[in-house]
């Protein structure tokens, strides 16, 4: 069992180490994503991860050296010292140039995602028990996004629907986020209920919707695609079914669709108004 157990690790590394930056589904890395900081995020994750490993091998050859080659029945004998001066200077500078290493890429990227300067749209999250409400600010549009009428009729008890039948079983929603590809997005979010968070692995996104405050961010797409996420707060009994969905599009299909949606809105409009009257 324990042959086996190295087994499986020592391919787990392998697998880490031949990614080179690309993660998929079935992999054990996290993901390269499709952000220019989802890329630095996923840097600063394989530097700290190979240093870590650096120091394990130092550390634990170390001791394996030491117990090999300095054994009782080898007749080693104790050194009888109290302290080296010279060994704790060389023990406490060496992790500190560590971590003021990685703390420095660190915090340059930690500023970056909450530099939102020169965003070119707005878009507001809000979450809710359980769905989110997105909408595009000055462009007179917003909508709800809920699980997909697929998913949830599966996850139903005594449903009769085998979840695996299902295409992206509680990562699929009514109406997807849509955004362009090459435009970078300022986001604020808050929640009209309890915490909730919008978490998207591509962008290298987790940002908490707080009700009664509004946190914000940003992020830029580089690849068009459909990106999933979930909510990572623990909001109530249906928690696990509130996905995130985001469809990100080419500029000129992003500004046919938005056109449609405000033209879909206005006559939505217009005729609660006619009714109203």
């Amino acid at each position: 069992m324990r042959k086996i157990a190295i087994d499986h690790i020592l391919r787990a590394l392998i697998i880490i180490g031949l990614s080179g930056g690309s993660a998929h589904a079935d992999e054990i890395n996290m993901p390269v994503g499709v952000t220019d900081i989802s890329n630095e995020v996923f840097g600063l994750h394989m530097l700290t991860l190979w240093v870590c490993v650096a120091i394990g091998v130092a550390v634990f050859g170390a001791m394996i050296y030491c117990i090999v080659n300095f054994r009782h029945s080898k007749g080693a004998v104790p050194a009888q010292f109290s302290h080296s001066t010279k060994a704790e200077i060389i023990w406490t500078v060496i992790p500190v140039l560590i971590l003021v290493s990685l703390a420095i890429p660190t915090a340059r990227t930690i500023v970056k995602l909450e530099d939102t300067r020169g965003s070119e749209m707005t878009i507001k999250i809000t979450g809710y028990q359980w769905k989110w409400h997105y909408d595009y600010m000055g462009k007179n549009v917003g909508f709800y996004s809920t699980l997909a009428r697929s998913s949830n009729a599966a996850r139903q008890l005594n449903s009769g629907i085998d979840p695996k039948t299902v295409d992206h079983y509680l990562l699929d929603v009514d109406n997807p986020l849509v955004l362009p590809v090459g435009v970078k997005i300022r986001y604020l979010i808050t929640s009209n209920d309890v915490i909730h968070s919008w978490w998207m692995p591509q962008f290298a996104i987790k940002k908490d919707a707080i009700p009664g405050f509004i946190n914000e961010g940003w992020f830029k797409i580089n690849e068009p695609g459909t990106y999933r996420g979930q909510c990572a707060e623990l909001c109530g009994k249906d928690h696990g079914f509130m996905p995130i969905v985001v469809k990100a599009v080419p500029p000129e299909d992003f500004a046919i669709w938005l056109a449609n949606q405000q033209d879909q809105t206005a006559m939505a409009q217009s005729e609660t108004t006619r009714q109203s009257l």
